[in-house]
């Protein structure tokens, strides 16, 4: 049974990838040429306390996760590539070690979130920062514009003033003119009375 020469090769690059707390995934290859249909995975604690064993069959996946694990544990694995005349001998093993709960990449995710958050926080600083300026700004228009409209009702002001104050000169000078005039017509009177008389 053992030398049925339809038996596919053992797997082979069988490698742990993506290893968290309770999870990992573990990946092989097969030698081409050899008619492979499934696989089988023995996964077993090095402190003997569980052990597992995956069989799946009409599939190519040359991975496959492995779930349910205890976090901070040792683990080793077999690979074995099933054929359609039975099962390769098993892969060399492979051992490999979960993570801690706090050493899983969701909680760097979490330190991910955290500098997105700051960033955001630094964006919405600058948008307030921009704010303030515009704002700023405005007012400094609104202040220029304003001083501009007193000082050019000032002067407004001040050349109606002028213009009055020349306007009544003119007619203080022209009151006079009127019994100056009646003196010279009360003179031209006075002589033609005295001929008379003579």
């Amino acid at each position: 049974c053992l030398g049925h020469p339809d038996r596919p090769p053992s797997p082979v690059n069988v490698t742990v990838t993506q290893l968290k707390a309770n999870s990992a995934t573990v990946s092989w290859d097969v030698p081409e040429g050899d008619v492979v249909i499934g696989y089988a995975i023995l996964q077993q604690r090095q402190d003997g306390q569980m052990q597992r064993f995956i069989r799946e069959v009409n599939t190519t996946n040359r991975a496959c996760v492995l779930w349910d694990l205890a976090e901070d544990a040792d683990y080793v694995i077999q690979v074995q590539s099933i054929g359609l005349y039975g099962e390769s001998q098993a892969s060399k093993r492979v051992h490999f070690r979960t993570l801690k709960e706090t050493d899983r990449l969701p909680s760097n995710s979490s330190n991910q979130g955290d500098i997105t958050m700051e960033g955001l926080d630094k964006d919405r600083q600058l948008q307030t920062g921009e704010i303030i300026i515009i704002v700023a700004v405005l007012l400094m228009w609104a202040a220029v514009i304003a001083l501009f409209c007193r000082q050019y009702d000032i002067i407004k002001d001040n050349d109606s003033n002028n213009n009055k104050e020349k306007t009544k000169p003119s007619s203080e000078h022209s009151t006079p003119e009127r019994p100056s005039g009646g003196l010279l017509r009360s003179k031209k009177k006075s002589p033609s009375v005295n001929i008379i008389e003579v």
